[in-house]
């Protein structure tokens, strides 16, 4: 792994295949890091030829923390949205599609494929829409194209979600071995064995609760694309599951609907998925490399 000086914060970040081969960067969701995008994922397709780069997004993983907004504050500022009240908020989902342009720049890559997962999936398209000329291709996984009013979670969801995160091991483990199955959906059986052990290596990598909850904010405030969506010239492929509790599938279709000649991969039983080659996810890898190559 290495780290780059990029839109003014440092990131951490690492790569898979061929430098000379055309860009692949992928942009993870709320509270993830980079080892979330799995090692085998990032591998199979840089065996198909690509550069693949992940990252871990500001207030996650190694990179720049902004620890001067602590917990209080920002469950604070949550509770004021929710009662529609406007607040500031330490960055935006604008200034982190800033991050991964800065990234490429450390790099000195012109021009990347662009895939983004849940929050990630809102940071691309961002990105795709500040950056067409950047952008060879947008992926969005799970993601809605920002109307967060319209595109809710279940209740359950949303009570699990503002739920105080553990700070013992073991005890945060569980929590999210809880939320994950949670989230998961209907149409395969969930590895407890795959989830529990990324659990407790995104816990030894950095623990940061208060980042996540950073994290949101920048998701509460965001704004809605669906306007500039329908000006983006930019080849696109939006994959959704139809069991998903924490983005609705009508956001995948929205997104879908919004970017001209858009394609909607529908996964049925697919809920909120962390990328796992034995789980949905190697449908998931074949869709990006075919609509890479197109």
């Amino acid at each position: 792994m290495a780290t780059a000086n990029a839109n003014g914060i440092q990131i951490e970040y690492e790569t898979f295949g061929d430098p000379s081969s055309p860009a692949l960067l992928l942009i993870i969701g709320l509270g993830s890091q980079l080892i979330h995008w799995q090692d085998e994922f990032c591998q199979q397709i840089a065996d198909n030829g690509y550069h693949v780069i992940r990252y871990d997004n500001r207030d996650a993983g190694l990179s720049t923390k902004y620890d001067e907004l602590a917990m209080p504050e920002i469950m604070e500022k949550i509770g004021a949205l929710f009662s529609g009240r406007e607040v500031t908020t330490p960055y935006t989902i604008e200034d982190m599609a800033n991050d991964a342009a800065g990234l490429l720049d450390a790099l000195n890559i012109d021009k990347a494929h662009i895939c983004g997962m849940s929050m990630g999936g809102y940071i691309a398209q961002t990105f795709a829409i500040n950056n067409p000329s950047r952008t060879l291709s947008l992926t969005s996984i799970y993601s809605h194209c920002g109307n967060r009013k319209e595109f809710l979670p279940t209740q359950e969801v949303m009570e699990a979600m503002m739920t105080p995160t553990p700070e013992e091991r073991e005890t945060f483990i569980e929590y999210m071995l809880k939320f994950f199955k949670l989230i998961y959906g209907t149409g395969l059986p969930f590895d407890e064995e795959f989830h529990r052990a990324l659990a407790a290596q995104s816990y030894d990598r950095s623990f940061c609760p208060e980042g996540t909850a950073r994290q949101y904010l920048a998701i509460m405030v965001q704004k809605d694309r669906t306007a500039k969506l329908g000006k983006l010239k930019v080849p696109s492929l939006i994959i959704h599951g139809d069991a998903d509790p924490l983005v609705p599938i009508s956001g995948g279709k929205a997104t879908a609907d919004a970017i001209p000649d858009a394609v909607l991969k529908t996964i049925n039983g697919m809920g909120h998925v962390i990328p796992n080659l034995n789980a949905y996810w190697e449908d998931i890898k074949d869709a990006m490399i075919n609509h890479m190559e197109g």
